[in-house]
């Protein structure tokens, strides 16, 4: 069992930034792959950026059209935190956002954005951007 913990939402305004933090109860290294997802409510959750982890690196990292460019994934030194950096946001952004992991291989490229392959998850947390 895996315990994920996100943390670093909030209120900002657009063209700002925020970093999210994912702490996890064991290294990821441990989980093959780790993601960020978002949700709004009536919607359903999207992925936002998800990377193969094998070996506590981040490797072949892949992000949403939508983020591309914009947000970055990855992990503390010590292989039990993930973050998401996110910048330039936009009122776009604003959503619950969720960090995941999983301890198969996914696939490479997008195949890791799916959150149906998921089976740990945080508590999320909220981002909201305001114009």
């Amino acid at each position: 069992q895996v315990q994920l913990v996100e943390s670093g939402g909030g209120s900002v305004q657009a063209g700002g930034s925020l970093r999210l933090s994912c702490a996890a109860s064991r290294p990821s290294y441990s989980m093959t792959f780790m993601g960020w997802f978002r949700q709004v409510p009536g919607k359903e959750r999207e992925g936002v950026a998800c990377a193969y982890t094998p070996g506590g690196s981040i490797y072949e990292p892949v992000y949403a059209d939508s983020v591309k460019g914009r947000f970055t994934i990855s992990q503390e030194k010590d292989k039990s935190t993930v973050y998401l950096q996110m910048n330039i946001l936009k009122p776009a952004d604003t959503a619950i956002y969720y960090c995941a992991a999983v301890g198969r291989y996914l696939g490479v490229g997008p195949a890791c954005l799916k959150a149906a392959d998921y089976n740990y998850w945080g508590q999320g947390t909220q981002v909201t951007v305001s114009s």
